[in-house]
């Protein structure tokens, strides 16, 4: 498809050296990868946190693409966009094709019958089915756990919404109710769940996100609910109120669509076969603009590959940035770039994700297949202790912290396969309080912090991919 947008292309306002002295923290170590790697870093930090390009691609990304749910229209215009600018830039770029779901929300909405009327804010979950033409009238019983469903048993719950009123115990633990709840409620004869949203602070915003059916149960309808509306559905219960709702969503799933990965590179001067690879997904939920979630993390990784190849700057190995498709509701896009790499990803010495919003950067973690992370396991402190010399480089802009554990969900088959695998970290103050919603929007993002990822990753990426030793020897 060919797209000419009329997104800008300003390039940075200052030269790239401007503020190299200033960027870096003072000598530590001899010959160390810090030292090494110095005046490299000091120009592409430089770059980085006086451009104004990059945050360009984020606005024309979310203001005149928008949402990239997978399977739509404007997610492969989001992959047109991005691969012809990659290839106006001067980047080697590709298309790698795959297959994505397909799934359409609809119309959709809460009613709530007893013991009042009124609407209720409510956000499907992706992949749900939909109530069907009539809708789906019928009692609430709300419930804190699993433990305390299954207590219930299916006379309590047979034909009836189960809804989830757990309390925040992380996004890990919470999140659990999204995926699975559907499900165990519907083994026990419900007919349909409302989830309460996936996040610790609420101004009565529902949260989307995928769940996963089990083959042994029915498929039901199932919805978030702000924290606040679940929280208020139990406290109606225990005063021994009747609750009723009226549950309407045309949700489907249409069949796969084609979609895209998009891959750019500068290609090694020496060890061409060997790759980094950096990026995130370039699909999103269909509400808000996907800024956070992860457009930051997109138009980032590309603008450091930008920065990498303005400043004249070849590694050794090669540089490749991805953008994922499909990361939401199937994760397509990470296993056929796996897939594409045929019997072994031994070609790769490291991975790096971005997929945690784009607030203030503390660093990156870090964490290798089979390698202990307690402190006992020579291999994975060797590899800790370089990418800590390395992002030292950053303790002028406070970003220098390594943490251990480390990766994401796109590059999680490669790192399954020996990939040492690096996650991109930040303060992660608000994350989760955008995330899935329609309040992720350009305006949450700070240009600074995204400024301040552009260069982090040009750093870490040119430096892993052009040092004489890789992280993991033990996979080459």
């Amino acid at each position: 498809m060919k797209l000419s947008p009329n997104a800008p292309l300003v390039r940075f306002a200052c030269p790239a050296a401007c503020l190299a002295l200033g960027l870096v923290a003072p000598l530590r170590a001899q010959d160390s990868l810090a030292d090494q790697y110095r005046d490299a870093a000091g120009r592409l930090l430089g770059a980085a946190l006086v451009d104004i390009e990059g945050f360009a691609k984020l606005e024309y990304l979310t203001t005149h693409i928008g949402h990239r749910l997978s399977g739509s229209t404007s997610l492969e215009a989001a992959v047109a966009w991005t691969h012809e600018s990659m290839g106006r830039e001067g980047l080697a770029t590709r298309l790698q094709p795959c297959m994505v779901p397909h799934w359409v929300r609809g119309a959709e909405s809460v009613e709530l019958l007893e013991p009042e009327q009124r609407s209720m804010a409510m956000l499907g979950l992706g992949g749900s089915v939909g109530t069907g033409p009539e809708g789906l009238r019928a009692e609430v019983v709300v419930v804190t756990s699993f433990d305390e469903l299954e207590s219930l048993g299916r006379e309590a719950v047979q034909g009836k919404i189960v809804a989830y009123a757990v309390e925040w115990k992380g996004y890990g633990a919470t999140v659990a109710y999204r995926s699975r709840g559907a499900s165990r409620a519907a083994a026990l004869g419900a007919v349909g769940v409302l989830v309460r949203s996936a996040t610790d602070s609420s101004l009565n915003t529902p949260h989307t996100g995928a769940l996963r059916y089990a083959d042994d149960a029915a498929k039901i309808p199932a919805a978030a609910l702000p924290p606040e509306e679940t929280e208020w559905m139990l406290r109606q219960q225990l005063a021994g109120k009747k609750i009723v709702v009226r549950m309407n969503m045309e949700a489907e799933t249409l069949p796969d669509a084609p979609s895209a990965n998009v891959i750019a590179e500068i290609r090694g001067s020496e060890l061409s076969d060997e790759v980094v690879v950096m990026g995130g997904h370039l699909d999103s939920w269909d509400v808000g603009t996907g800024a956070h979630d992860d457009g930051a993390a997109c138009m980032a990784a590309w603008h450091a590959l930008t920065l990498v190849q303005r400043a004249g700057l070849v590694p050794r190995r090669t540089l490749r940035v991805v953008l994922w498709t499909n990361e939401e509701n199937g994760l397509a896009g990470g296993r056929a770039y796996r897939e594409g790499l045929g019997d072994s990803a031994a070609s790769h010495v490291a991975a790096i994700e971005m997929d945690g919003g784009c607030e203030r950067p503390t660093g990156f973690g870090l964490s290798l297949a089979g390698r202990s992370t307690e402190g006992d396991d020579e291999g994975y402190e060797r590899a800790f202790a370089m990418l800590a010399d390395i992002c030292s480089l950053f303790d002028a802009i406070d970003a220098s912290e390594v943490q251990r554990g480390g990766g994401g969900a796109d590059i999680g088959p490669l790192m399954r396969d020996g990939v040492p695998g690096l996650g991109f970290r930040t303060v992660g103050e608000h994350y989760f309080d955008w995330h899935h919603t329609r309040a992720d929007t350009l305006d949450k993002v700070e240009p600074d912090h995204f400024r301040r990822a552009v260069g982090m990753l040009a750093v870490v990426g040119f430096v892993l991919a052009d040092m004489p030793e890789t992280l993991d020897p033990s996979t080459r």
